[in-house]
Order: C-alpha cells, then structure tokens, then sequence
C-alpha cells in the first residue's frame, strides 16, 4: 500500500521551520500510515505500507513557490510517477511502515 506524503512531514528532517499547517497534515499523514502499518500486519504479514516523498513536482501546487527550486530539481509528472513505481518495486514485503522519495532514500518520520 502506497501512498504520498512529502519531506515536510517528516519531524526529525525540519530545519527551516515555517509551512506550519502543510507540515502538521503531512506529520498527521504519515502517522496515520505508520500506525495503519502496524494494524495491518495484524490481518497481512506480507503487505508493506510505504510513505512517499514525490519531490518538488510541476503542477499547480508547487507552482508558486518553484523559483526557489534548486536546478534539477523540479520534475514532471511523468518523471515523479516513474521513479515512484521504480521505488516501490524495490520495498520488500512486510515489515514496519518506511517512507522513501523520489530516488529510492529513507526519509527520517
């Protein structure tokens, strides 16, 4: 079970402060996943519940905040959904809830 979260969320990686709602809803998110990881075990022990981190992607969401987005570092969506496909195939089953990006790195809950 997959589903997308952001780096913003994640308590430990916070070390420019600010976004404090966006940041609160993805905390809650990834929460909410870790603790559904943990429910579900219970039911499948083979099912994996991954939070992911798409990275900066080009839609209107990000739009307005996209001039600060460091060179390569803005994708597409063709590009974002590729890459989170890649990575998901390459979780194993089972286990506690993880949360990776975009390129395949741990991300700190």
């Amino acid at each position: 079970m997959a589903s997308l979260s952001a780096r913003v969320g994640s308590i430990e990686d916070n070390r420019l402060g600010g976004w404090y709602a966006y940041r609160a809803s993805k905390a809650a998110h990834n929460m909410l996943m870790r603790t559904a990881a943990v429910e579900l075990r219970r039911l499948n022990k083979t099912l994996a519940v991954v939070c992911l981190h798409p990275g900066t992607t080009d839609t209107g969401l990000s739009r307005p905040f996209q001039a600060r987005v460091p060179e390569g570092k803005l994708f597409t969506p063709a590009f974002v959904a590729e890459r989170l496909l890649a990575v998901l195939g390459e979780r194993p089953l089972g286990g506690a809830a993880s949360f990776y990006d975009w390129a395949g790195e741990p991300v700190a809950w």
